[in-house]
């Protein structure tokens, strides 16, 4: 058995998240407590008493998920499993820095404060209703891009998530986007939904954005992993802190390569995928992407007893 764990993106963020496994085990408790300690407010509070539109500002969301994942990777670890069980890590979107956190790349309160410039600076790169992020559903990334192509008509809309073989993200300027709902259609897409998103991600409109975490990462330490990162605008396993660093900074314009990313790993001999942290939502696209790969979602003190077991 080859095993890749991965962790997950914004979207999987609710309210308890985590609180389980900080009363389970100590060591997943001072995960919280140092990104708490690093971020200078309690950001664990909200995770776990908030309002579920605040955790969900992607300035919060972004650490709060990230926080959950590693919590739950050190319960496997105070129950005998740790990131050496897996021969690649990789995350969707700021899941890659949670996968990079687990691996060692980068420390805890860097990965926090990290992410909360992430989810800050992708939130004011555009204003509030000028972009809008859309999900094709029944059409694969080629027919999607065709489709985001048709739809710009001089303004942004770009393929950002190529999630599963059925089911790819647009980005872009709000105009473009319900273009490329209407286009989808018309080229046999089985639905075509705006999605409750903030800020069009993923898409050339996030270049402030990426300017800001370029400033940020070169000012960071980040390590060699101790397991390969399957980066999402690579779509194959990196490894050099330098490459890495470059692709954090593409990764914020870029579009998420996953359902590549999977069958890259299935094509290095893994079978079997541990999505580590909040909801069940990777394991879903896994499942679409290669059927024959085991998923096992570890996010409570439950679940890791019977990952370990």
């Amino acid at each position: 058995m080859s095993r890749a764990f991965v962790f997950p993106g914004q979207g999987a963020q609710t309210i308890g998240m985590g609180r389980a496994l900080a009363e389970a085990y100590p060591a997943a408790k001072a995960v919280f407590d140092e990104v708490d300690d690093a971020l200078g407010e309690k950001l664990s509070r909200l995770i776990w008493e908030g309002e579920q539109d605040e955790l969900t500002l992607t300035a919060n969301a972004q650490p709060a998920l990230m926080a959950t994942s590693i919590a739950a990777l050190r319960a496997l670890g105070a129950e005998g499993v740790d990131v050496s069980a897996a021969a690649y890590v990789a995350g969707h979107s700021l899941g890659e820095y949670s996968a990079l956190c687990a691996a060692g790349a980068l420390s805890l309160g860097d990965t926090a404060r990290l992410l909360r410039l992430r989810g800050a600076a992708m939130q004011q790169a555009v204003p509030v209703g000028v972009g809008a992020m859309a999900a094709l559903l029944g059409l694969d990334f080629d027919a999607a891009t065709a489709v985001a192509s048709e739809a710009a008509q001089g303004e942004v809309c770009q393929a950002a998530n190529d999630n599963d073989p059925a089911q790819v993200v647009v980005s872009g300027h709000k105009g473009a986007v319900e273009r490329a709902l209407e286009i989808a259609k018309a080229k046999g897409a089985k639905r075509a939904i705006l999605l409750p998103v903030s800020a069009p991600f993923h898409c050339a409109l996030m270049q402030p954005a990426a300017d800001a975490m370029a400033a940020a990462l070169a000012e960071v330490a980040i390590l060699a992993p101790t397991v390969p990162l399957v980066a999402n605008v690579r779509a194959e396993a990196v490894s050099d802190p330098d490459l890495i660093r470059a692709l954090l900074v593409e990764q914020v314009t870029g579009s998420v390569r996953w359902r590549e990313s999977v069958l890259w790993m299935v094509a290095q001999g893994v079978d079997t995928f541990w999505e580590i942290g909040a909801g069940k939502a990777l394991s879903g696209m896994i499942r679409r992407i290669a059927k024959e790969a085991e998923c096992r979602a570890v996010g409570t003190p439950q679940d890791v007893l019977a990952a370990t077991a």
